[in-house]
């Protein structure tokens, strides 16, 4: 006899290992399938390997951070928050600790103990984890009804699929859980990188400056000829040898449409903190500190040394001026460098370094209170499967965690 299960879920990431603990907690027998050895290895690298676990924010604040298709979360985001999210990891023995931007971690700055601990809360309630490749669906008279594993079956009362996206393919997020989707119906949009580093047209200047990091500037993305902003925010970005990465521009990447329609342009304000006649007042004091020294070995106490051959150049004063011969106008210009440094957006780095997918099954098919398929009975999608990506932050794995909560509310005992 085939063992029946209430639920089989496809995909042993975040998403589906939250949900295969929630629904042991609630006494339902699940069984997770994942095609890799270990389980949760995306999760085991996000954060750079510390897991920015979630946001220390409340409901609202994490809808604003989720650019597109921000309502259809409402739902499942007020029956499981942020504030429940820290609750359950905490109960599971892992202390929390909140950083810059109310980004919450472990304590331990390791996202293993994240994993590791979803994996143990799964098997101490009685959710298995097997590994093994999913091929396809098994559905009869319209409803989920299990999941091929090459020879294998395994039956359940309802099939969740938290196969993941696109993103970092070696982790076993490699879009096959979409093939899956359009097997039961379902529509996928569009699948293309998000929270992905930007090449820019001015890649060789940005190469000159690789591994320049920058803390406490302004970045600001606008399209085409537009003076306002689509995207505009404090923080920390990252120059490469392609162009421009770090949270700022992963979070920016998020906002860019139609690349082929529209040219993107990010604005760096080196200086947010001053004004452009505090800027002024600030030039004439260092300039006045050495007057007789050349321009470009002036600006050591303004910048990085990486950074100053691209802004004397971008300035457009030669570099061997002496600065007590810097006039008024030459100052003006070097001032709005630092408070506008331009870069034009080429394209979006492989989707294989993108940390999150934007796109995936289209969201009108799907009940937003239980994450249902509106298609086929009993079939569930959870997670970065879903048309839904948020920036940086900790708020995609806050998708993930709220998705999987409802889904394993709504699952039915058979």
């Amino acid at each position: 006899m085939t063992k029946k299960y209430d639920a089989v879920i496809v995909g042993g990431g975040a998403a589906g290992l939250f949900c295969g603990a929630q629904l042991g907690l609630l006494g339902k027998s699940a069984v997770v399938i994942e095609k890799n050895e270990r389980f949760g290895r995306k999760l085991r690298i996000t954060g750079k390997g510390r897991c920015n676990v979630t946001n220390n924010c409340d409901v609202e604040t994490v809808m604003k951070n989720i650019p597109r298709n921000s309502r259809f979360m409402y739902s499942s985001l007020s029956r499981f928050a942020p504030e429940d999210a820290m609750a359950f990891f905490e109960g599971l023995g892992v202390p929390l600790k909140t950083e810059r931007g109310n980004r919450v971690f472990p304590v331990s700055d390791s996202a293993h103990d994240i994993a590791d601990a979803l994996v143990k809360c799964c098997l101490d309630c009685g959710t298995e984890l097997v590994s093994g490749e999913v091929t396809s669906l098994i559905i009869e008279d319209g409803e989920a009804a299990g999941v091929r594993c090459g020879d294998r079956e395994f039956l359940g009362g309802s099939v969740i699929i938290a196969a993941g996206g696109r993103s970092y393919p070696k982790t076993g997020s490699d879009g096959f859980g979409y093939k899956l989707a359009k097997s039961a119906g379902h529509r996928v949009t569009p699948i293309l990188p998000s929270l992905c580093p930007i090449v820019t047209a001015e890649h060789e200047e940005s190469a000159e400056m690789m591994g320049l990091s920058l803390k406490n500037c302004t970045l600001a993305l606008r399209e085409d000829d537009k003076t306002k902003p689509v995207y505009e925010e404090l923080g920390e970005m990252l120059f490469t040898h392609f162009g421009l990465s770090g949270p700022l521009v992963l979070s920016a990447s998020a906002h860019l449409r139609d690349m082929e329609k529209h040219t993107y342009h990010l604005d760096i304000d080196l200086k947010p903190a001053l004004s452009h006649e505090q800027l002024d007042a600030r030039l004439l004091r260092d300039f006045g500190d050495f007057p007789n020294r050349e321009f470009c070995n002036s600006l050591g106490k303004l910048l990085p040394a990486k950074m100053i051959p691209v802004i004397v150049r971008r300035s457009g004063i030669p570099s061997d001026k002496r600065v007590n011969q810097i006039t008024r106008e030459e100052r003006r210009k070097l001032a709005e460098t630092l408070k506008k440094l331009t870069y034009t957006v080429d394209r979006l780095r492989p989707i294989d370094e993108a940390i999150i997918t934007r796109g995936g099954v289209e969201l009108s098919e799907i009940a937003p209170k239980t994450m249902e398929s509106k298609l086929c009975k009993k079939l569930y999608f959870i997670g970065e499967i879903l048309d839904l990506d948020a920036y940086t932050g900790g708020f995609n794995l806050q998708i993930a965690w709220s998705t999987a909560y409802a889904c394993a509310q709504a699952v039915e005992y058979t």
